[in-house]
């Protein structure tokens, strides 16, 4: 739906975009920092953020900004009426205690992941992961696998779009190599992750597909890398993974 300038709410985009510029890489910012993330002039981003603190979805200790909790209640209600998060939410919980890992489950959001339910057994990651935590698409497996349902040409335009950084010493950054990597997940059916977002971390996922093969989701498992080589991971995890994805393919829309 094509909305006119005229209908559109300039103040409340300006907001959201200073929402977003939070991240779990970047909790807190200063005016400057948010403007330049935003791509706002410095007194619209202080108006939002004083805006936002005094509605006490921010807080602000004189030199920083951080969201608070209450920022949550944007995303709680999108999240509870989503039927997906309470479609797989059970079938992870049981996954997650019979193999003894976490696992999640995450939609693609333009060049981001964005996870809707998770069954956490052990914290693998130096960050803490929940429904609504966002990671870049390229670098994960989640990722890889929901990328690897689009077009080449809708995959190489949201890699190109992404701000592609190595986050570790082995994650691929050039173009092509991660369009080879992403042909390769869809040919085989499910994507590694070897330490390429966080060193220590290994990652397998699926994608998870509705009764008509479309892919609505992606399903995955994340395990410290002292647990065994990437093959190992696969001999382990993928039949359970697989055993979910098949159980799932009758239930998504």
């Amino acid at each position: 739906m094509a909305v006119s300038g005229r209908d559109m709410m300039g103040g409340l985009a300006k907001g959201l975009s200073i929402i977003e510029a939070f991240s779990a890489e970047r909790p807190r910012l200063s005016i400057s920092a948010a403007a330049e993330i935003a791509q706002l002039d410095r007194a619209t981003a202080r108006r939002c953020l004083l805006t936002l603190a005094e509605l006490g979805y921010a807080a602000y200790d004189g030199k920083f900004f951080t969201v608070t909790p209450k920022v949550l209640r944007l995303g709680t209600g999108c999240l509870a009426s989503m039927p997906l998060p309470r479609i797989v939410q059970p079938f992870l919980d049981q996954l997650s205690e019979d193999i003894g890992q976490s696992t999640s489950v995450s939609i693609l959001d333009d060049t981001e992941i964005v996870y809707v339910a998770r069954a956490a057994q052990r914290r693998v990651m130096s960050i803490a992961l929940m429904p609504g935590s966002r990671l870049p698409a390229y670098c994960t497996s989640m990722g890889r696998v929901l990328l690897a349902s689009l077009s080449l040409e809708d995959r190489r335009a949201s890699l190109e779009r992404s701000d592609i950084v190595a986050r570790t010493p082995m994650t691929l950054t050039d173009i092509d190599a991660l369009m080879a990597e992403i042909e390769a997940t869809a040919a085989r059916g499910h994507a590694m992750i070897d330490q390429e977002v966080e060193i220590g971390l290994r990652s397998l996922a699926v994608p998870l597909k509705n009764a008509r093969g479309k892919t609505v989701a992606a399903l995955n498992v994340g395990v410290a890398a002292s647990a065994g080589s990437m093959q190992d991971l696969v001999a382990r995890y993928l039949p359970a993974l697989s055993a979910v994805q098949t159980e799932l393919k009758g239930l998504l829309v």
